[in-house]
């Protein structure tokens, strides 16, 4: 073994290895939640009711006071209509928060982590508050598919991309 200057042995040289990705989960809150009953509303009978279910979905980041510490809000907006009218039967609207602590991610790849990864993390919550609020309010408990936040975050840079194309275009 080779020895360093003083006698000690020298320890082998090792690659730089990328930063420790580390990440907690400091709270979770409901900024804010509405939910219409339509139907308990109009005085509808339920008669035959063929749901068609929408969900949307929304993320927002924010970098907070505290270093390392991000805010992510995820906005959920569940339509459900009877489809052999299209007569609405219930709207839930959700923003659902969570702050988190977060190291060891690179700058570049950071705005992805927070609207990917962040979300994934705290999906699980969201549908279990969906699932109570929809059967509370009088239809049966709604699970929603599981989100691909991954497809999402693709499809907000495409379209932002084609938005800054088309004012370009229009300059």
């Amino acid at each position: 073994m080779a020895e360093n200057g003083n006698g000690a042995a020298a320890q082998p040289q090792q690659a730089a290895q990328p930063p420790q990705v580390k990440m907690s989960i400091l709270g979770q809150f409901i900024r804010d939640m509405s939910f219409e009953n339509i139907v308990a509303q109009k005085g509808l009978t339920s008669g035959e009711v063929q749901p068609n279910i929408q969900v949307q979905v929304s993320l927002d980041a924010r970098k907070r006071g505290v270093e390392h510490q991000y805010e992510v809000v995820s906005k959920y907006k569940v339509t459900s209509t009877n489809s052999a009218d299209n007569a609405p039967l219930f709207l839930l609207e959700i923003d659902y928060g969570a702050i988190f602590h977060v190291e060891g991610v690179p700058e570049e790849q950071l705005h992805p982590f927070l609207l990917i990864e962040c979300p994934r993390q705290v999906f699980p919550f969201v549908r279990r508050i969906i699932s109570d609020v929809t059967r509370d309010g009088g239809f049966p408990p709604l699970n929603i598919d599981t989100v691909d936040f991954l497809a999402l975050y693709r499809q907000e840079l495409a379209r932002r991309a084609a938005a800054q194309q088309s004012s370009e275009k229009a300059s």
